[in-house]
């Protein structure tokens, strides 16, 4: 009791006494606006209140848009152009997972995902947390933990205060925290904002004292944004809540705490069972966004600065790599003599495989986000809003498919004469693989682009092609017509996480539940034929699946090994390689081994 009058009394002296050197904040986050939407008109009339209030400053802490595309950052643009108060954004989800320019058009409009200054002795910085371009966790990339430390190791002089901002809060659903809490308690950080959750709360990280601030539609005809006093002289925050229109409500008022402390990490149980052998063999000094490619000297990938890299098996050394002029989220093509690069920055170039210099490259309208494949020597390589056959060796481009409504992403499938791939614009398509003419369009018959299948690779038979989606559905489909013959939503939330036997006649997919569940693919209904528990717990990562050898290979968002015997159904490998998730495997043509890679970087052989 004596406790709450305490905090009553000085939450009592404070509203009285009218803070005189206090850093004014107004944040906006999660406004979700697309051209003509209601929080279109309410974004309008919260800058105008801003203008006319005495803030120091507007943060927006992301998912300004719902599908980051080009024309609605554009149009949320023009109208925080129309601030008076000084602006800084940085990108949410929505910006980062679903983006028709690749992440590229949010850094031309405002300049860089990540922003930091100075308002009086307060260090105020941001950083993009993902995730980059596919389902998953938020993730620091390894070279924004460096500038991070860098930066506040510069800025932050005796007697000076940090202030921290991203989309998402201190905790699991950022899947590396732990090493951007230990670089944000060197530096006296005051308080860590973010949103993502369209909800207050009131949290605290290793000492850190962290809020989660409401989003711009709370619903129920809530709209609002947050203002926030940062009073360094007396040492105290206070948070309101602003609904446009009414006056500021307080949310929270606290002392900035600085007595910071370590949470042990959980401890896992590493299962590795006889026969199996899991090692990391390389680690880059950036984040790995792409799947690998391996031949019988090298592993290829793309990392977050824009480097296309090859990498000794042996040595485990860079033996070359290329630079772009953005992110890379498609794994390089190898052919014989070419590794073939699909670009952020909107080319197809081809490398000399043994030097890694350009031989020739490709321009296109957009970007390529898309996992190519070489089947005959053809490149069968998705893009922006089109699909294209290209012969490798002639750097030739043989046919090209232009009506898709958005992006590609996954590996097409390649088979008999089909090419079958899905993409951004809730259909899978069937093109004829001479010709690049359509077979046949399905539709799952959502309208939101969200719900696509694509980021999926097709497992596809002899007559069938089969499919799941983030709209939680398994479906089955017709090769030869299109024709949908079952689909199931009810019995398990399957997501994009899917592969097949050796042999065809049974599909894997993950579920959300972290469950790895088997369908047949020759029945005419649905038929779950098994299921294991993963261990896995919540889980949405796109990482295809491998078989091999029979053995099932698995990869979670918090980057978790996970392998399962074809036969006996039973785990057999569960490993802990890192804290972010796994992009994909790919199999060693000459040894078997199998490598991965993940977000944070890193490489790992899976060796029996």
């Amino acid at each position: 009791m004596n406790k709450i009058i305490r905090v009553l009394t000085l939450v009592v002296a404070l509203l009285v006494a009218i803070p005189v050197f206090s850093q004014k904040f107004a944040i906006l986050s999660d406004i979700h606006v697309t051209p003509g939407n209601a929080n279109e008109q309410q974004l309008k009339a919260a800058v105008a209140e801003i203008n006319k209030s005495d803030v120091d400053v507007v943060v927006l802490t992301g998912d300004l848009t719902n599908e980051g595309s080009d024309a609605q950052l554009r149009n949320v643009k023009s109208i925080l152009d129309s601030l008076t108060k000084p602006l800084y954004v940085i990108p949410g989800n929505h910006e980062n997972t679903w983006s028709q320019s690749a992440c590229k058009t949010f850094s031309d409009l405002w300049g860089a995902d990540r922003f930091v200054f100075n308002i009086d002795s307060l260090v105020v910085v941001g950083m993009n947390c993902g995730p980059f371009m596919k389902m998953g966790d938020g993730h620091i990339k390894q070279e924004d933990l460096l500038w991070l430390d860098k930066t506040l190791a510069e800025r932050v002089k005796p007697g000076m205060k940090v202030f921290s901002f991203n989309h998402y809060p201190i905790n699991a659903d950022l899947d590396n925290y732990r090493d951007y809490v230990k670089v944000l308690k060197k530096y006296p950080v005051i308080t860590h904002l973010g949103g993502h959750y369209h909800a207050w709360k009131q949290y605290e990280t290793d000492g850190i004292m962290g809020i989660v601030v409401r989003a711009l539609d709370m619903h129920n005809h809530d709209y609002g944004y947050t203002l926030m006093d940062v009073d360094l002289k007396r040492d105290w925050i206070q948070v309101y809540n602003k609904r446009i229109g009414n006056e500021p409500e307080l949310m929270y008022v606290y002392k900035p705490n600085l007595d910071y402390y370590d949470t042990p990490k959980p401890k896992f149980q590493n299962l590795v069972s006889a026969g199996f052998n899991v090692q990391k063999v390389y680690a880059d000094n950036a984040s790995i966004f792409t799947r690998l490619a391996v031949d019988s000297r090298n592993i290829y990938f793309g990392n977050s600065l824009g480097y296309c890299k090859a990498v000794d098996k042996a040595s485990r050394q860079v033996r070359w790599g290329y630079k772009t002029d953005a992110m890379l989220f498609s794994r390089p093509v190898v052919g014989q003599k070419y590794v073939i690069v699909p670009t952020a920055d909107k080319r197809l170039v081809w490398l000399n495989k043994t030097t890694g210099k350009m031989v020739w490259q490709y321009k296109a309208a957009g970007p390529y986000v898309a996992d190519g494949i070489i089947a005959d020597g053809i490149l069968y390589q998705g893009g922006y809003k089109t699909f294209q056959a290209w012969n490798v060796d002639r750097h030739k481009l043989k046919w090209q498919y232009d009506s898709i409504g958005n992006y590609c992403q996954a590996e097409p499938v390649v088979k008999d004469g089909d090419v079958i791939f899905g993409a951004w614009d809730t259909r899978l398509r069937c093109l004829d693989k001479k010709t690049g003419r359509l077979e046949w369009s399905w539709s799952n018959g959502k309208s939101q682009n969200l719900l696509s299948p694509g980021n999926v690779v097709p497992v596809v038979t002899s007559d069938r092609v089969l499919i799941v989606a983030p709209d939680r559905a398994a479906t089955a489909i017709d090769r030869k017509t299109g024709t949908q013959l079952w689909r199931e939503t009810q019995a398990r939330k399957v997501r994009e996480s899917l592969g097949a036997s050796e042999d065809g006649k049974v599909a894997y997919a993950k579920t959300m539940e972290g469950m790895l569940v088997a369908m047949s693919t020759e029945d005419s209904a649905f038929n779950l034929l098994w299921a294991v528990d993963l261990g896995m717990g919540y889980e949405h990562a796109p990482c295809p699946i491998l078989v091999h050898n029979g053995y099932i290979y698995t990869g979670s968002r918090q980057g978790m090994l996970a392998i399962v015997d074809e036969k006996t159904h039973q785990v057999v490998v569960k490993y802990e390689m890192g804290s972010s998730e796994v992009n994909g495997f790919a199999v060693d043509p000459g040894t078997g081994d199998v490598y991965c890679s993940l977000i944070e970087g890193t490489i790992y052989k899976i060796s029996r």
